[in-house]
């Protein structure tokens, strides 16, 4: 399996606080079955993009690690407008591995529209975007509300990536194995294969995903079943605090029809 998405570049973000924890993130994963982590710091107000020191670190890991698991850099990229202004000013800067496919990030509890403009431009520019777990947890660790939207947007079809987001051994550990299992469970092996295997790989290598399945009820605006209102007050009191999430202001209506467009991409946590 290939995980485009993990903290293990050690003191940079809120991922790993240092070289030990880095280690022994990568032998778990390696354990779990990971053959290749993208490696991804956080772009964001709180934890700026320090590009030599993540550079640094990441080929420290690279010799450490000696062929155990394979390695790429991208970046956690959360869609600021300095962010943004400096991705278009060097093309493909944060992209996995430089080629083109870029992990976003948007705030907790609100998308502005002026995100899909911004979108728009970066797409302009060379990056096909692969937005980041917009739910927040296959199977109920970020609460009933994820578990339900996540699996609802797994039956529609409208998922490309599964990924750790990894950022310890502890909470946030680089296991995948569990959610491979349980979409092959759910929605059949090859299902499993193309978003833990498949597709990462086109990511790495900056190629076309291959021939995807149609995604229903996206441009017919079939209402999802999902109802966030019934698990709002709930949420809110136990919703997981996630360091470096700036929140933006409110979205419109009809901004989830934009967010999936061609050449956008869904990636969920399990």
């Amino acid at each position: 399996m290939i995980d485009i998405h993990n903290h293990l570049i050690y003191g940079v973000d809120d991922g790993s606080p240092d070289l030990e924890t880095s280690l022994a993130m990568a032998q778990e994963a390696v354990a779990d079955g990971i053959t290749h982590i993208v490696c991804t710091p956080h772009a964001s107000g709180r934890y700026p993009y320090e590009a030599r020191l993540i550079e640094t670190r990441y080929q420290e890991l690279r010799e450490l690690l000696n062929g155990q698991v394979e390695l790429s850099l991208g970046c956690d990229f959360h869609m600021t407008a300095e962010n943004i202004y400096d991705a278009m000013a060097n093309p493909l800067r944060y992209s996995i591995g430089g080629k083109g496919y870029l992990l976003i990030e948007f705030g907790n509890t609100a998308i502005p529209p002026q995100l899909s403009d911004a979108m728009l431009m970066l797409q302009s520019t060379g990056y096909t975007l692969i937005i980041t777990h917009p739910e927040r947890s296959l199977y109920g660790r970020f609460g009933k509300m994820a578990e339900i939207f996540s699996n609802e947007l797994l039956e529609r079809n409208w998922v490309h990536f599964l990924a750790t987001d990894a950022h310890n051994t502890q909470w946030r550990a680089p296991h995948l194995k569990k959610a491979y299992n349980y979409v092959a469970k759910r929605a059949g092996e090859e299902t499993a294969r193309r978003l833990c295997v498949t597709n990462p790989q086109a990511a790495v290598e900056g190629a076309l995903l291959p021939a995807q399945p149609e995604p229903m009820g996206l441009w017919e605006r079939v209402p999802l079943k999902f109802h966030a209102k019934r698990f709002a007050a709930s949420h809110r009191k136990s919703e997981p605090k996630e360091p470096g999430n700036e929140a933006p202001s409110a979205t419109k209506p009809g901004l989830l029809k934009r967010l999936f467009a061609r050449k956008r991409r869904v990636s969920l946590q399990p």
